[in-house]
């Protein structure tokens, strides 16, 4: 990926229904270059999608939490399977340090956020949790 690249997908990062043709004024580029690039980085999976990022007034109804999981030895596969199951579980990721997971979770209510923890500390070879509940959003510059 190289600088051009970068530069539209920093475009589409910060507005996902940008047109090719308003990318490619942006850019000083020809359309067709623009478009090229596009299909190049979709099927060299670069992009995977374009997708809505909701803002405050979207997620006022949502509460995130990531939950931190240590599992025992061997058990990954059998708890993803299981977590796959779960969804209000959005991301699972794998880490280093002490715990082995880290999930973004998303409910609608702290009822169904209490539930679901209860759900992913049962299944079988998790050893140990730690939940952080998302408050506020200071900085965001996911793409």
């Amino acid at each position: 990926m190289d600088e051009l690249d970068q530069k539209i997908i920093a475009l589409l990062g910060a507005d996902a229904r940008i047109s090719v043709a308003t990318l490619a004024r942006r850019l000083n580029l020809a359309r067709s270059t623009v478009q090229a690039r596009l299909e190049r980085m979709e099927t060299n999976g670069t992009i995977a999608g374009y997708t809505v990022k909701l803002g405050a007034v979207g997620r006022q109804n949502r509460l995130r939490a990531s939950v931190l999981l240590s599992i025992e030895t061997r058990s990954q596969a059998a708890c993803l399977t299981r977590l796959k199951s779960i969804p209000e579980v959005e991301r699972v990721f794998t880490t280093s340090g002490r715990f082995d997971l880290l999930l973004e979770v998303t409910a609608a209510s702290t009822q169904i956020l209490d539930h679901v923890l209860d759900d992913i500390g049962s299944i079988t070879g998790v050893r140990s949790s730690e939940s952080l509940i998302h408050l506020s959003t200071k900085i965001d510059r996911a793409v």
